[in-house]
């Protein structure tokens, strides 16, 4: 009997290849959104930074000037976090909607694998009779001929 060949092998191939596209812009979403966290914390330690120079400026001197300064800062930093909280968000539903995408490939993919799988078992149950059909036929010639000698 001839080798097991699935006819949609290459379909499956394809869909290998669409999930691993998949896995790295899953991958590259995620890597983004970590990166926007991070600039969030950068941005929050500066704020920081601003709050204590404020606490410094108050209890060593009453500058108004450095206040004002200082407190500019700290509204600035506030306005670029709220701005790098939506850039997080956004950026959260990026690596959702990749998320999803990877799961639906995912999915197809397995579909593919299972009806490869069927196939090979529909193939294994065919050469399965295939071979009994031989054995039968060898028994059967080799029982005639013997009473045939008889």
């Amino acid at each position: 009997m001839k080798k097991f060949s699935y006819r949609m092998e290459n379909i499956l191939n394809i869909k290998l290849q669409l999930e691993e596209q998949q896995k790295i812009a899953f991958a590259l979403a995620n890597n983004a959104l970590e990166e926007e966290k991070r600039e969030l914390n950068r941005m929050a330690i500066r704020r920081r930074r601003y709050e204590r120079h404020l606490q410094e400026i108050l209890t060593e001197s009453l500058d108004l000037e450095e206040i004002a300064y200082a407190r500019k800062g700290i509204d600035y930093m506030k306005q670029l976090m709220r701005e790098q909280t939506f850039r997080i968000a956004s950026a959260e539903k990026k690596v959702d909607t990749e998320r999803q995408k990877l799961n639906e490939v995912r999915m197809e993919r397995k579909t593919q694998e299972k009806l490869k799988q069927y196939a090979f078992d529909a193939y294994k149950k065919e050469y399965a009779r295939e071979e009994a059909r031989e054995i039968d036929q060898s028994v059967a010639y080799n029982y005639s001929t013997k009473e045939q000698t008889i």
